[in-house]
């Protein structure tokens, strides 16, 4: 999926590239490729600790979005299967 398929649904304006459900979004995406490289390369323990980077990264943003704007912290994570903590 190209990044700006991934980002459209959740921009506020046309412009927005950087708003925490955007920058989710990527993160959820960047994830989702990790996970299926890692169906193939099991051992590949570099790429895993980037991963790992990246859902710590997540994890911040989805923590910020949900203390500032609950109602499109649920919609966001609904949209994109993400579990509730």
């Amino acid at each position: 999926m190209s990044t700006e398929k991934t980002i459209q649904p959740f921009q506020k304006s046309s412009n927005d590239t950087g708003s925490s459900s955007v920058q989710i979004a990527l993160f959820t995406e960047r994830i989702n490729s990790l996970t299926e490289h890692f169906k193939t390369h099991k051992k590949d323990q570099h790429s895993r600790h980037g991963l790992l980077k990246i859902i710590r990264k997540r994890q911040k943003h989805l923590k910020y979005l949900k203390k500032t704007d609950n109602e499109s912290y649920y919609t966001l994570i609904k949209t994109l299967g993400i579990r509730d903590k």
